[in-house]
């Protein structure tokens, strides 16, 4: 078996995973992400509560309440969430991760993504599709003591928080995600 073979072997493998983790959509996909919406700010909240200052900062905030992430040389991450704007959720997002490089594993993890700023949310939202990358800050978990945002994290038009992980992963990144919009 070749490399090339080896590494489309394993790249169709991680999405059949994915997908397979995915779930599918049925009548009641838009009540079953906003439940579940609810449920991750709530244990986002009650782990971490000074979380809750950034929420009322934000201009709005995406919330991925499961990602599944594997990889074994390429990898691939897959998850569905929901934008909330004033606390009502207003778009149905998707968001897709691939990657390449020296990785082995699984893993699940919730995101929120906090736009700071009514242009970061505007971009996100008008934009055809939105890549995670140099402009996100990524806020420190600090155990029960809460999210640790510092002056330059807070001033950033968008900060990630990234929680809850369980698998055999020791990473869980945004780089290169690509969040579009859906009809559930």
């Amino acid at each position: 078996m070749t490399l090339l073979s080896r590494r489309n072997f394993a790249a169709g493998l991680a999405a059949l995973s994915l997908a397979a983790c995915s779930g599918g959509a049925d009548g009641n996909a838009a009540f079953i992400l906003d439940a579940r919406a609810d449920e991750t700010l709530a244990q986002l909240y009650e782990n971490y509560p000074s979380a809750r200052d950034l929420s009322e900062k934000a201009a709005g905030m995406l919330i991925m309440p499961v990602v599944t992430e594997a990889g074994f040389i390429a990898g691939a991450a897959y998850g569905k969430g929901v934008l909330r704007i004033n606390g009502a959720t207003v778009d149905y997002y998707t968001m897709l991760k691939g990657n390449f490089g020296f990785q082995i594993g699984g893993q699940q993890y919730a995101h929120v993504l906090f736009f700071m700023t009514e242009d970061a949310l505007a971009d996100f939202r008008n934009g055809d599709g939105w890549s995670a990358g140099a402009g996100v800050e990524f806020a420190t978990l600090q155990g029960g003591d809460g999210v640790r945002a510092d002056t330059t994290t807070s001033r950033s038009p968008v900060v990630a928080v990234v929680f809850g992980q369980a698998g055999l992963r020791a990473e869980a990144t945004l780089e290169g995600t690509k969040y579009s919009r859906i009809v559930p």
